[in-house]
């Protein structure tokens, strides 16, 4: 059995972990599964900005050597996330100039050869599993539309949403520009959309089998975090 930390980005990924993914990864065997934000949230220069990776790195690299028997992973929105100077995330500026197939991928690697390199040549590799969602949170809300509108008390807008779906072969292809990411279509919908409100009553609603159907990047990423319980074999 394994304990797992997820550390995350913000209030409304915490409660994802907390009441969405912990109860399935605890039927897979895993000990303990909880949610951590990423660096301290107090500190951050603007509400829902993301930290540094090296504050970030530093708060894994802190709770892997303190637990050995655990594993870390990542929920960050691929959105956003710093791409140049001191704050940059490894590979996010390559990532940008790439085809959406290769954007997380080219991220991921890069902040698992980060991390790898700074905890040195002994490090056991599969007790770190990065994860970036594409594009950002918001996109997975997409993965059904009707339960969303309801989740949310507002079923009257699951055409909106509908309409914002149907424009891309997956939810995770809604793109990231500052004005058509998914968190500002939503915005366009609920002027007064409350992400940690209204997101966490719409996830629940959707549930986490209609999201791995049609995330095949997040989905992959839970098939990841279940095999890291198998043993001292297992292949992520």
């Amino acid at each position: 059995m394994k304990r797992l930390l997820i550390h995350v980005e913000g209030e409304t990924e915490e409660d994802f972990v907390n009441y969405v993914l912990a109860p399935h990864l605890y039927d897979k065997g895993y000990e303990t599964v909880g949610a951590r934000l990423v660096g301290n949230a107090r500190l951050r220069q603007r509400r829902g900005g993301i930290r540094a990776w090296s504050s970030v790195r530093a708060d894994i690299v802190k709770h892997l050597r303190e637990d050995q028997g655990s594993v870390a992973t990542t929920m960050v929105d691929y959105y956003a996330l710093p791409s140049t100077g001191e704050k940059a995330w490894p590979g996010r500026d390559e990532a940008g100039r790439l085809q959406f197939d290769r954007k997380a991928d080219t991220v991921e690697q890069a902040l698992q050869a980060d991390l790898t390199a700074f905890m040195g040549v002994d490090f056991d590799q599969r007790k770190f599993i990065p994860f970036v969602i594409m594009h950002e949170f918001e996109g997975l809300l997409f993965s059904d539309c009707a339960a969303f509108s309801r989740g949310i008390y507002r079923p009257e807008l699951q055409a909106d949403f509908q309409v914002i779906r149907d424009a891309f072969k997956t939810p995770e292809e809604i793109n990231d520009s500052p004005v058509t990411s998914p968190s500002k279509r939503v915005l366009a919908i609920i002027p007064n959309y409350e992400k940690p409100l209204l997101g966490t009553l719409a996830v629940l609603a959707i549930g986490l089998d209609n999201i791995r159907g049609a995330c095949p990047h997040f989905s992959d990423w839970v098939t990841r975090l279940e095999r890291a319980t198998i043993g001292p074999n297992m292949a992520l």
